[in-house]
């Protein structure tokens, strides 16, 4: 029953993922175990600020290979615990990221040192210290069913500022029917556990949309 019910919530509800990068510091290190609600997006909407989890959306990780399968009972006996929920996956291919720009979103770098969404600069106590907001410019408008998402770890991600190369926000943006979910809780290690914010104060003053995308 334990892990029918584990299954189940795995399936529909939560799931645990590993971080292998830094590029989410500090706000996430390497080695993080994350829960990730499938809430979000579904019966929840995305918000900026949310931290999700999504599927490469065209080869973001750059053909990573995935990690050796181990083998024999250890081996068996790990892949039905990370299929039940049990333990976080190890799979490479998802990654992390902030939501910075929702559908019609205009995200401009930068305004007097800051990102500015639809027109409003933002301060992001969020990112790296030490890190400026981008160390490209940019200004796209999000497409329609897309959010633009960056790492906290400006200079050490590779996220929807370096997949653009037309500088649309058509390439870089991610689709939201390839996002897992929202991370709301580090779990381990246990001194580090907590939940995590998405900023509301941040985005507060983020008007709307002026046009559909």
């Amino acid at each position: 029953m334990a892990m029918v019910l584990s299954f189940v919530v795995k399936t529909w509800f939560l799931q645990a993922f590993y971080i292998p990068s830094g590029s989410m510091e500090e706000t996430l290190l390497v080695g993080d175990r994350v829960v990730v609600s499938k809430l979000t997006p579904g019966p929840f909407d995305l918000e900026r600020g949310d931290v999700v989890v999504f599927e490469d959306p065209g080869d973001w990780l750059g053909g990573t290979p995935e990690p050796d399968p181990r083998s024999g009972i250890p081996g068996a006996v790990n892949d039905a615990l990370v299929f039940v929920g049990l333990l976080p996956s190890e799979s490479e291919n998802h990654l992390i990221k902030r939501v910075v720009g929702l559908p019609g979103d205009r995200v401009v770098c930068c305004d007097e040192g800051r990102l500015t969404v639809n027109g409003a600069r933002i301060e992001e106590p969020y990112v790296f210290p030490g890190d400026v907001p981008s160390s490209v410019t940019f200004d796209v408008t999000v497409p329609e069913g897309r959010i633009w998402v960056m790492g906290d770890h400006r200079s050490d991600s590779e996220d929807s500022r370096f997949h653009d190369p037309e500088g649309t926000g058509a390439e870089g943006s991610v689709p939201v029917d390839r996002v897992t979910g929202r991370a709301i809780a580090v779990v381990w290690p246990l001194p580090r556990l907590g939940w995590l914010s998405d900023f509301p104060a941040t985005f507060s003053g983020v008007p709307s949309p002026t046009s559909a995308p």
